[in-house]
């Protein structure tokens, strides 16, 4: 077995810009994934019934559903109903976003679970409302307590990027598809796309690893 290492290495520059492309969809998913996280995990421990029970289901179909077909339920089937067609950029960052929000709504809800129940209670006897209180005690203890868990979500969800593949996006597993397309030569670039994506999740878990010290998190 021969290695065709000239190919490896001229492929690069073309690998590592859909890197970075990937690299741009997990940011801001994950972006949108945490702010709708934090809202629905918090509605989830809601006293208000209604709320629960919109936060249960949302987390369990995006939970219990897989992205790819996410995927396609808003790059093929949401234009249906819109009559227009929807950017695979937009399309790959909105299905990856959601599917990411529901997963760390459990993190966020773990995360406030395993505060003290005092500190609320010290929270409301300060005068606070529920909202100051979870605002202002209860959410930035909890965000120390889900700094590792949001780092793995974050590599599982680089990972699973791969899967806009399908729409045509170029990522970096796209680009892989596209130069195989033209040069014949499977093993060496998937090679090398495994390979990018080992050097990006390694990266980020160093750097979790490092922020999750940083802020003393057990």
């Amino acid at each position: 077995m021969n290695l065709n290492v000239d190919l490896m290495i001229n492929s690069l520059p073309l690998l590592i810009t859909g890197a970075g492309i990937t690299i741009q969809i997990t940011a801001i998913s994950v972006g949108l994934g945490l702010i709708i996280g934090m809202f629905v995990g918090i509605a989830r421990i809601s006293n208000v019934k209604l709320l629960r029970w919109l936060a249960a289901i949302y987390i369990d179909f995006l939970r219990g559903t897989p992205l790819l077909v996410q995927i396609f339920l808003i790059y093929f089937a949401l234009p249906v109903i819109l009559e227009q067609r929807v950017d695979p950029f937009i399309a790959a960052i909105t299905a990856c976003g959601i599917n990411s929000g529901a997963y760390i709504a459990e993190i966020f809800r773990a995360g406030i679970q395993a505060i003290d129940e005092g500190q609320m209670e010290a929270g409301r006897s300060l005068g606070m409302t529920w909202v100051q209180t979870m605002r202002y005690i209860i959410v930035p203890q909890a965000f120390k307590n889900i700094v590792p868990p949001l780092g793995n979500e974050f590599i599982a969800l680089l990972k699973d990027s791969s899967l806009v593949s399908v729409i045509g996006f170029e990522e970096l597993t796209r680009r892989g598809q596209l130069i195989i397309a033209r040069t014949y030569g499977s093993l060496e670039i998937w090679i090398s796309v495994a390979l990018i994506y080992l050097v990006m999740t390694l990266t980020i878990s160093r750097l979790v690893a490092y922020l999750e010290k940083r802020l003393d998190t057990k």
